[in-house]
């Protein structure tokens, strides 16, 4: 039996709440109509793990035309999205329900913003369970693969990063948590295990098999 961990950071989108599809889906749309029509698996091949303004910067790069204020109308269209449809990762909830059983504490590191974070999260019903421990790579001014968005979390719950772990699933994300010196278990229902298992202590495609990979 492997010793539980003293917190567990998750990252949000795709591991907390079913939401990478969708964004990637309005993403897709969106570059369509700005002459940069790619599927919507090639989409989310590039740009999951990424922030949106890398994102902007890549699809220009690749021939979109991008205006100068193009995060400012896609994320209305991205949140919309997500209010209407995201729903939660099948077997996330019993997960947390486990950590709160043994009193194991828990936060949400992201490269998204905060308030993209509490739309999903308060679709889900979820939002009182990370209130005032979601952190925002944007916010820090280091999104991954820096790892500091996670290095706040666990300096901030005064728990050392070599007793966290994190749930990830992207290869961004597993290298931010690799660079924190966290372990990472990475998270493959809608990635590559090969993207991930570089990078990651372990992987799984099954939520509900989290909790007994964690020693809970």
């Amino acid at each position: 039996m492997i010793d539980p961990p003293k917190m567990v950071l998750f990252d949000c989108d795709g591991v907390v709440v079913d939401s990478e599809v969708i964004t990637n889906q309005v993403f897709r749309d969106d570059l369509a109509g700005r002459g940069l029509d790619l599927r919507l698996d090639q989409i989310m091949e590039l740009f999951v793990g990424g922030t949106m303004s890398g994102a902007g910067q890549e699809a220009a790069r690749l021939g979109a035309d991008i205006p100068a204020d193009w995060l400012d109308i896609i994320y209305p269209k991205i949140y919309a999205a997500l209010e209407a449809e995201v729903e939660v990762v099948p077997g996330i909830v019993a997960v947390l329900d486990r950590l709160d059983a043994r009193a194991i504490p828990y936060a949400m590191g992201s490269n998204g913003r905060v308030t993209k974070m509490q739309i999903t999260l308060g679709r889900t019903r979820l939002l009182h369970r990370f209130e005032g421990r979601m952190y925002s790579a944007q916010d820090l001014g280091a999104p991954k693969p820096a790892p500091d968005v996670y290095l706040k979390a666990a300096a901030d719950a005064g728990i050392e990063p070599s007793d966290c772990v994190v749930i990830e699933d992207s290869a961004s994300g597993a290298k931010a948590a690799v660079a924190a010196k966290i372990r990472c278990f990475g998270y493959t229902a809608d990635t590559p295990a090969d993207r991930l298992a570089p990078h990651c202590d372990t992987v799984f495609d099954d939520m509900r098999d989290l909790p007994d990979l964690l020693g809970l």
